[in-house]
């Protein structure tokens, strides 16, 4: 099918595709639109970021909603509010031309008055996030028992985010024959569980393979120092002089320590997180679409309401913990049928994680040089010669030329040139004449050696979900108690009651040292190796946390342990001087340890300035 009229929809939804200037439906949207038009089902969409989803819900949503009833018909749950918001502005585009019709978007961080009175009027469709909607839903603001259908978009981020609660107790409140339609960039194990817990017999249409990403972008990866992290994202940035970005870090703390370096040396950027207020975040994000930011330094959760088609390049400033959240990074970028470049620094600890990647995404990564001082130099001489060579003249100067004709009436044409280029030429050199190479020498075989799992130690740990933990919560806390770096403790994996997490093997020693007879603010947290090697979470073996045998304090033998354990569960930490420890249920837990205050940023020049663009 290559038109949208081949699709099956009304007049008033093609009148409103004209007007948005759309010509060809994408692939997602040429296989959803025609089976949610035609049938009553429920349906599981995987698709890249960027491929044109909010479509393939909305026209058929609109179709066959009755505009007429003010009853809620549609339900479509997002993970942020900016998602939230983009899909309400689309869907009203979408339906200009449906009279009636009334699209109430629900999310934190506005009024929660204002938005029950929009509801009230009677909203056909609500789009919402899901802390706010379950809030809505408690308070009695908001009735969705009878709605028809029903859209969890971006299904996989929303249960990364940990909303997997919310939205169960959310769709119990809907009618049990509604129709479920799930999108999804990713597949992984939650986002099926949820489709198998909440839809019958669902349609399952996917554009490329599952969690593949798409052909538009080029992945580079650049081996470098974690020292020279931070000057590498300078030279990248510099070698690329009409660079349009989003930089994406782990924690909102490193986010605007970035933002705010980037800003002090003379860059165009700014920091998008969650402590900023909604209207810093409105701010940042007008700034961004309006190209006065050419840098946004992003955390995973803020950046998920990014839709901006012109984004060149995506930097991956650190990697992520949870490798599926790569797929949705990359795809800010190579929107709209336009080409990106997703780019990773990594050490030589973060090596292993490429090759986890390129199995995911099905695609490979080149291996790339930071280009040196001098070639940015080039690159930026160029990139103004060209500049200047394309613009338009402005003949406002011409009353000028006499003045400026005489003050060089005895320079030459070469040599005027070469003044004339020298004071964008001058900084950059100065700068860059004396900086060091941050490539890291390794060869491709070194790396693909590094990565092997005999490398590494994989243990468990008592911890859990249960006990108030994700993969990021535990991960920071072991590295904070360890005192190891960053990239030191990773395969973080959270299961109900206990977790397992991987360290290079050399810190083995240390790592089941420290947690003999540990103890923390009243709870034993104890580690041994495990045999799970953290490649395949199907496998995890399903066991409970240690029981401990210990009655009033007393010291017991460590092969004191309960008889459902295996013999296989290998070497315990600090084994043959401890037992195990009794779980107390009001023992307090060791929790993450809070970000800090943020700022908003805002564009400034320092250093030696780059040229605003």
């Amino acid at each position: 099918m290559n038109t949208f009229q081949e699709l099956g929809l009304n007049e008033d939804l093609l009148h409103a595709i004209t007007d948005l200037g759309f010509e060809t439906p994408s692939d997602v949207q040429q296989k959803a639109i025609p089976i949610l038009v035609d049938k009553e089902t429920d349906l599981v969409a995987l698709a890249q970021t960027g491929t044109g989803k909010t479509a393939a819900f909305g026209f058929p949503m609109l179709q066959k909603i009755n505009i007429d009833s003010r009853t809620t018909q549609g339900l479509i749950l997002s993970p942020t509010r900016e998602l939230c918001l983009q899909i309400t502005n689309e869907m009203k585009l979408y339906g200009k031309y449906c009279k009636g019709l009334n699209v109430v978007a629900i999310y934190g961080g506005s009024s929660i008055t204002d938005q029950a009175r929009d509801v009230k009027k009677g909203a056909q469709i609500i789009v919402a996030t899901p802390g706010r909607m379950k809030d809505m839903i408690n308070r009695k603001l908001v009735d969705i028992s009878k709605i028809e259908y029903a859209v969890l978009d971006e299904a996989d981020e929303m249960l990364n985010m940990g909303f997997y609660e919310d939205i169960t107790d959310i769709l119990s409140y809907t009618p049990a024959e509604k129709n479920t339609w799930l999108f999804s960039a990713t597949m992984p194990q939650e986002v099926s569980t949820i489709a198998k817990k909440f839809m019958r017999n669902p349609t399952e249409i996917t554009v490329g393979n599952k969690n593949e990403s798409t052909n538009q972008v080029s992945h580079e990866y650049y081996l470098i120092n974690s020292r020279d992290r931070y000057d590498a994202l300078k030279r990248l940035s510099d070698a690329n002089p009409d660079i349009f970005s989003v930089v994406f870090c782990r924690t909102k703390r490193d986010t605007q320590k970035v933002a705010e370096q980037l800003i002090e040396d003379g860059y165009s950027a700014a920091a998008l997180h969650g402590d900023l207020s909604q209207n810093q975040r409105d701010l940042v994000m007008k700034s961004f679409r309006n190209k006065q930011i050419e840098m946004l330094v992003a955390t995973d959760v803020a950046a998920r309401g990014i839709d901006v088609d012109d984004i060149t390049h995506v930097i991956n400033y650190q990697l992520p913990d949870e490798i599926e959240t790569y797929t949705h990074r990359s795809g800010r970028t190579g929107r709209a049928g336009k080409t990106g470049v997703s780019m990773v620094l990594v050490s030589k600890s973060e090596v292993r994680k490429i090759k986890s990647i390129e199995r995911i995404i099905k695609k490979q990564f080149d291996k790339k040089e930071i280009p040196d001082g001098m070639e940015i130099c080039e690159v930026q001489l160029m990139s103004l010669a060209n500049k200047i060579h394309n613009t338009e003249i402005n003949h406002e100067i011409d009353k000028y030329l006499t003045s400026i004709n005489s003050l060089f009436a005895d320079t030459s044409k070469d040599e005027l040139i070469k003044k004339f280029f020298s004071v964008e030429f001058t900084r950059f050199y100065n700068y860059y004449k004396k900086t060091k190479n941050l490539n890291v020498e390794a060869s491709f075989s070194d790396e693909r050696e590094f990565s092997k799992e005999s490398n590494s130690t994989r243990y468990f740990i008592n911890v859990g979900s249960k006990d108030g933990y994700d993969w990021m919560s535990l991960k920071d806390f072991l590295k904070d108690v360890l005192e190891l770096g960053r990239d030191d403790v990773f395969k973080v994996e959270v299961k109900d009651s206990f977790s397992f997490f991987n360290t290079e093997k050399e810190l083995q020693e240390k790592v089941l040292a420290f947690f003999t007879d540990f103890k923390h603010e009243g709870r034993f947290v104890n580690v041994e190796v495990s045999e799970n090697r953290g490649g395949d979470r199907s496998r995890s073996r399903s066991r409970g946390p240690r029981r401990d045998d210990r009655k009033g304090g007393e010291k017991g033998r460590s092969d004191r342990r309960s008889g459902s354990r295996s013999e296989n569960r290998s070497t315990s930490a600090g084994s043959g001087n401890r037992s195990e420890r009794r779980r107390s249920e009001n023992a307090s837990k060791p929790r993450r340890s809070g970000g800090s205050d943020s700022k908003s940023s805002s564009s400034g020049f320092d250093r030696p300035r780059r040229s605003r663009r």
